[in-house]
């Protein structure tokens, strides 16, 4: 029978709530996804005593399916947003098999199917559960002792990761599955089975760019890797490409709310397909393609405390869109370990709490010890990365990898109304031309100082509105991606109406009040004009 499932977790999207949960709409034959889970382990569908929800990603819906006997296993089937559907899928289970064989904590794929042609009327994953908890639920009460023995499994894993070197760059696939699809051949591993084909990156396939005949991988080589995805924009810009509002709606204000054309990003894309073979190292080891966890944050790591009370590593999850890149591009601290722009994290000296600490409020005494965790957790990443992944290392002290790696993000990520972060990134690389090159060869793109001045007046107004963002978020209680807890729903409305009232009574105009009201970054919006 079909069925639709449309369940609400326990968080609730403030901004753009309905179109949110109506990406999230799957169905499927709940029967079918039983029986098929049930033959994947040699089992019985009757065995099957139960199957509830376990958690919705950002891409998937997963499910706990529980046996007579009290087996249980994983069912995991992808929104209808998710992309590349097939390649995604496909990917996904041949990266985890690989990674799995290679000796990392990786759950074992019982069965899978990356098109809806089967019982279940949907793509799935079946997969093991793993009886563990989630790393997210104890990050913000770890010890110092805690977060250096993550730390240290993290760097040890990572070198496991990424001391498997590829013939080429894109994502993993099993050759049989690639073979089903019309995509040129696949670059052959040793072990003929696995093959790197399509890199899966959200960036390459997003909204209308899927329709595109462009060319996503494999790699055969570092600079097909950085040239790639400039030009699947450059493609998409050329025939979807139409004036826009910047979609960060907090920085419209800086623009004088005006439509930005699309020939500007195009003119910096160019500029970057200029310099991009430049970016790669003279360091051998950096240029090889390696893989790496595409979203190593607490959530997606599984831990379990021993007899001594340690934490250890015992799972890791979501490997959809994991890409095989050079090394270069690989390196770097985790979204959500880094604490960049901070002089004690830069500097690397070892975070302490304040010596005055008790004197001070609740409030405070609360941000300076959310402050030296963050600290804390940076710092030990970086140590455990210097005692335990020479190799990742060696990425991450190479000179300006930072930078090399913005303008490879920059350049391919899709076009929402803004060049900014790219041309800022291009200035950047002028300026440290040499360093670039190590010679010198003059640099083919060429800034007028007085654009720079503008470019980097702008850049600095929209980091104001960015935090600006971030403190009206704070005061509202939603997070980054406008999602609020359930249970705080109501309140969330509430503040944000309050805080938009406020902000009108400001206006010194009715044009400016208007702007406001039009423009204000905390409403429902539609973003389709960027897909």
């Amino acid at each position: 029978m079909g069925y639709i499932y449309l369940t609400r977790n326990r968080n609730i999207f403030r901004i753009n709530d309905v179109l949110r949960h109506a990406e999230r709409r799957r169905v499927f034959n709940v029967n079918g996804l039983c029986r098929l889970a049930a033959e994947s382990v040699n089992r019985s569908p009757d065995d099957i005593v139960d199957l509830k929800k376990l958690a919705e990603g950002g891409f998937n819906r997963t499910f706990l399916i529980t046996m007579g006997d009290g087996f249980q296993m994983v069912a995991r089937i992808p929104y209808s947003k998710t992309i590349p559907k097939y390649f995604a899928v496909a990917s996904e289970v041949a990266t985890m098999d690989l990674l799995r064989s290679s000796g990392l904590p990786i759950p074992e794929i019982y069965g899978y199917s990356p098109v809806p042609d089967n019982a279940a009327e949907t793509e799935y994953i079946f997969m093991e559960f793993v009886k563990s908890t989630c790393l997210s639920d104890l990050w913000f009460d770890l010890t110092e002792e805690d977060i250096i023995s993550i730390t240290r499994q993290l760097a040890e894993l990572e070198l496991k990761m990424m001391s498997i070197a590829f013939p080429g760059g894109g994502s993993l696939y099993y050759t049989k599955d690639l073979e089903k699809v019309t995509t040129g051949p696949g670059i052959p591993l040793e072990d003929e089975r696995f093959c790197v084909g399509p890199d899966t990156r959200i960036p390459l396939w997003y909204g209308r760019r899927s329709q595109l005949d462009v060319d996503r991988g494999p790699y055969s080589n570092p600079e097909a890797a950085l040239l790639r995805g400039a030009e699947k924009e450059l493609a998409y810009l050329k025939q979807f490409g139409q004036p826009l509002l910047p979609l960060q709606r907090q920085r419209r204000e800086a623009y004088q709310y005006r439509k930005q054309p699309p020939s500007d990003h195009m003119e910096n894309l160019d500029r970057y397909l200029l310099i991009a073979s430049s970016l790669i190292p003279r360091h051998p080891a950096l240029n090889q393609f390696r893989i790496r966890h595409p979203d190593p944050q607490p959530s997606n790591i599984f831990v379990s405390r021993s007899s001594d009370s340690s934490l250890h590593i015992v799972s890791l999850i979501d490997w959809q869109h994991t890409s095989i890149l050079p090394m270069f591009l690989l390196a770097g601290i985790p979204n959500q370990i880094q604490n960049y722009d901070d002089p004690i994290s830069d500097s690397m000296t070892r975070p302490s709490l304040p010596e005055n600490l008790d004197d001070l409020d609740k409030v405070q005494q609360s941000k300076e010890k959310e402050l030296y965790r963050r600290r804390l957790v940076h710092y030990h990443y970086i140590k455990s990365t210097v005692a335990y992944n020479e190799l990742h290392l060696a990425a991450l002290a190479y000179p300006i990898e930072m930078l090399r790696r913005r303008l490879f993000s920059y350049s391919s990520d899709p076009w929402e109304g803004e060049t900014l972060d790219l041309k800022v990134a291009l200035i950047g690389a002028t300026k440290n031309w040499e360093i670039l090159m190590g010679g010198d060869t003059p640099c083919p793109v060429v800034f007028d100082p007085e654009d720079i001045c503008k470019t980097m007046e702008l850049d600095e107004k929209k980091r104001r509105m960015d935090e600006i963002l971030e403190l009206c978020q704070e005061f509202i209680g939603c997070g980054s991606q406008g999602w609020v807890p359930a249970e705080r729903y109501e309140e969330a409305m509430r503040r944000n109406k309050q805080l938009k009232e406020r902000t009108l009574a400001k206006a010194k105009s009715e044009k400016e009040r208007a702007e406001i009201a039009a423009h204000w970054p905390l409403d429902d919006m539609d973003g389709e004009e960027c897909m």
